[in-house]
């Protein structure tokens, strides 16, 4: 059994800690209404969060809580034992099952701390093939998820290899305590009220959102080191941030941690040459080092100093993952990016970086977006992709201008800090 620090600085025990995660999972993260069906995937080494979540759900009156669990174990002998045929093949009845629950009214709540080098040493194609066939079997599921029209959210767990990537010199109880100490941070729980400490973080969100959506930029251009990018955006988008309204009504908070504000890129419109400054964790694999270029909205050449195989791979799995599906701004002085901390897990990186996502985009980041139609959706330059994936793009060193309608440019970031 791994061992935590019995209490922390601030006076909270881990197990009063890992409580407080739960009660944020399910009252600022999902925002649960009584009556409503929860459904929560995670690792089995997740176990005692699933626990804490489970009982906060039905205190805050949880119908029912379904819970589908993972395991890393299993999960290699796929790639160890399997027919070449299966890896062309996944649960679509599953992701069936979850699309008419969601549609039924459930909430969604994942938990994430898988290894982020679990597939590392696996086949490539094998890793892609299954990939591609579990995105399009999640399809109608995730369509429901990525346009919002259910609450949903994420939330992390400290799994022992999770804590090894990023401890590698820690003995692994030391490496977990650790990890755990900055989970609880990032999701404000080492606070004394987590939820009103979360009402303020949501409000000052909501505050930088509205002064962009005033700006009503026609682009965004970010110059760094390897990078000069000029980032469209869509016709009447909008920006987001921080906590949101559901389709359904719900206020929820999709990531717990966030500290980003995003918004929707013209699918056609994005050009330039742009250089990731922190590593991809995608599906057990770590790319180091992206670079890409971009022409007329589409990646045209590609490259990464580990990772590369599994990149392209990436990029063929459909017209649209050459595209962007979300641009976000993140400030290099976020507690996240203060920490120091290498998370390899993009739930967290991101929001310690400026970032950029291949795929598909949020129906909320247009004004009125619930209301329109896919083809609406299209023609105001939304792309469509079975993949959402975020690298991180912003630093120190990032300065990026708001591009005017006139084709001004206005300072917005200089040093990856606000102007």
């Amino acid at each position: 059994m791994t061992k935590h620090a019995s209490v922390a600085p601030h006076g909270f025990s881990h197990e009063e800690q890992l409580d407080r995660l739960g009660q944020v999972a399910v009252h600022v993260g999902l925002g649960l209404r009584p009556g409503q069906e929860l459904v929560m995937t995670a690792s089995i080494d997740a176990l005692p969060l699933v626990r804490r979540i489970t009982e906060h759900a039905y205190k805050a009156g949880a119908s029912l809580v379904t819970t589908l669990f993972s395991d890393e174990e299993a999960t290699l002998a796929r790639f160890r034992h399997g027919s070449d045929e299966s890896f062309d093949v996944a649960s679509g009845w599953l992701y069936e099952g979850m699309a008419g629950a969601f549609k039924n009214g459930a909430a969604r709540l994942a938990i994430s701390g898988e290894n982020p080098s679990l597939l590392a040493n696996e086949d490539p194609e094998k890793v892609s093939r299954a990939n591609r066939a579990r995105s399009k079997a999640y399809m109608p599921a995730l369509s429901l998820i990525a346009g919002f029209d259910i609450n949903w959210t994420i939330v992390s767990y400290a799994s022992p290899a999770w804590a090894r990537a990023m401890f590698p010199d820690d003995p692994e109880d030391i490496a977990v305590a650790k990890l755990w100490h900055a989970i609880f941070a990032a999701s404000r729980v080492d606070t004394p009220d987590p939820v009103a400490a979360w009402a303020a973080h949501n409000s000052a969100l909501h505050a930088r959102t509205a002064r962009l959506n005033a700006k009503r930029y026609a682009a965004l251009r970010f110059r760094g080191p390897g990078t000069d990018l000029t980032v469209g955006l869509a016709d009447e988008h909008e920006w987001a941030g921080g906590a949101s309204t559901a389709k359904n009504g719900i206020v929820c908070n999709a990531n717990i941690p966030t500290e980003e504000v995003f918004t929707t890129p013209h699918k056609a419109r994005v050009d330039g040459v742009v250089a990731s400054t922190k590593p991809l964790s995608y599906q057990g694999t770590l790319i180091r080092d992206i670079a890409v270029r971009f022409e007329g909205g589409r990646i045209v050449e590609a490259s990464a100093r580990t990772g590369s195989d599994v990149l392209n791979k990436v990029l063929d799995t459909d017209e649209g993952s050459r595209r962007l599906g979300e641009v976000a701004l993140v400030p290099h002085s976020s507690p996240i990016s203060k920490s120091g901390l290498l998370f390899y897990n993009t739930l967290y990186d991101e929001n310690a970086s400026s970032h950029i996502a291949l795929g598909q985009s949020y129906s909320k980041c247009f004004i009125n977006g619930s209301a329109l139609s896919p083809e609406e959706l299209a023609a105001r330059g939304a792309n469509t992709s079975l993949i959402h994936i975020d690298w991180m793009i912003g630093s120190g060193e990032v300065d990026v201008d708001g591009i005017t309608a006139a084709g001004a440019a206005e300072p917005v970031m200089r040093g990856g800090e606000w102007v």
